[in-house]
């Protein structure tokens, strides 16, 4: 059987909020293969995460806010990608309560090496 190829984000939500209204983190993993991770987050009033091992792709799904990331701060807004290397201190700060993201999380433990090294 092949993997699925659509992850709708209406079936995201549905599970994320089943997850973060049993008490658990506002997160949903909707699918893995080799060392992908794909999740929908959508954390409520406050982002506490963790700088992480592997390097990550957000896409923002809806809402905006300030992203912090290795010690500088941008405005992000539906549609925009943010790029995070592993290891690095991230979160979103004053997000909209409608915040919703797709996170990727790829490639070896502690990052991968930038092109040309």
């Amino acid at each position: 059987m092949s993997d699925p190829i659509i992850f709708t984000l209406n079936d995201a939500r549905k599970a994320v909020t089943a997850v973060r209204d049993a008490g658990g983190r506002p997160f949903t993993v909707r699918h893995a293969r080799g060392s992908m991770v794909l999740e929908l987050y959508a954390p409520r009033d406050i982002d506490d995460q963790q700088p992480h091992s592997q390097d990550e792709l957000y896409f923002v799904a809806k809402g905006s806010g300030t992203f912090f990331c290795g010690g500088e701060s941008v405005a992000f807004q539906p549609g925009d990608a943010l790029f995070v290397a592993a290891g690095v201190e991230h979160r979103f700060e004053d997000f909209t309560d409608d915040f919703e993201t797709w996170v990727v999380f790829y490639g070896p433990e502690g990052g991968e090496m930038p092109r040309g090294q």
